[in-house]
């Protein structure tokens, strides 16, 4: 059996950290454990050792706990194999479909995720109720940015390919807390979105650990990333930029809609 624990970091970037822990062995892995302190004491509460560290790119803001949780816990650290030169200290560098085992019960494959940087991955646990550790690539509600190294039309190319592979039911466990922003931008373009809307009341009232677990069919009716074909999308693009022909493909408007949320 797989177990998530989610933590967050409170600061002013709305850090997500996870360990992802096996009943059986009591090992765990911390996924971008920027506040490595939090996920030890996190991982101690329980019982766990933390014997394994994943980032999913080489954003300070990922990596930048390593060092302390590693000589805290004697834990390897595994990456992306062309981002280990730039994080430095990785023990293991991963590639698409490699598998990252956790103790007897815990498995995660990796995702080849380029798009917001173009050494970045994914994690997705195979289980009964799947879960996809996106790192920076996906948000709830979002999408990452391109400007610390990345590319739109490759984030696009991303973003449909994990349209096309993940069930409905995968719970979404995002690098960041960047909900109520988010929803904010899809009712920029979407006014008419009611479940945004309501979704946006809520989380207005909630801190990143209170907020929902979203999974891939929330995503597609709340992420304005995920409704390329929506005609109020479109609509809506082609007053902010009129030269986006009238039936647009589904990679005009994604890069639309990347420009926009830049500067929005």
């Amino acid at each position: 059996m797989i177990i998530v624990e989610r933590i967050w970091a409170n600061n002013p970037l709305r850090n997500y950290h996870y360990l992802v822990a096996c009943s059986e062995s009591g090992e765990a892995l911390a996924i971008d454990p920027l506040d490595w302190q939090a996920c030890l004491q996190q991982a101690q509460a329980h019982g766990w050792r933390i014997t394994q560290i994943l980032n999913t790119h080489e954003h300070h803001d990922h990596i930048g706990g390593n060092d302390a949780l590693v000589r805290a816990t004697g834990a390897r650290v595994l990456a992306h194999a062309d981002a280990a030169a730039r994080i430095g200290g990785v023990d293991r560098g991963l590639r698409a479909g490699d598998v990252v085992r956790v103790g007897h019960s815990a498995e995660l494959e990796c995702l080849d995720t380029p798009g917001h940087t173009m050494a970045h991955l994914c994690a997705l646990a195979h289980a009964d109720a799947p879960a996809l550790f996106s790192g920076d690539t996906l948000f709830n509600a979002g999408v990452g940015n391109c400007r610390g190294g990345g590319d739109p039309e490759t984030l696009f190319r991303t973003c449909s390919a994990l349209l096309a592979r993940l069930a409905p039911d995968t719970r979404l466990y995002p690098g960041h807390d960047y909900l109520l922003n988010n929803l904010g931008f899809t009712l920029h373009i979407e006014p008419d979105n009611a479940e945004a809307a309501a979704r946006r009341e809520l989380a207005r009232t909630r801190n990143g650990l209170e907020a929902p677990l979203l999974t891939l069919a929330d995503e597609l009716r709340l992420n304005t990333f995920f409704r390329l074909a929506e005609p109020t999308v479109i609509e809506g693009l082609r007053t902010r930029f009129p030269t986006l022909s009238v039936k647009p493909n589904h990679r005009e408007v994604f890069l639309a809609l990347r420009q926009l949320r830049n500067s929005w």
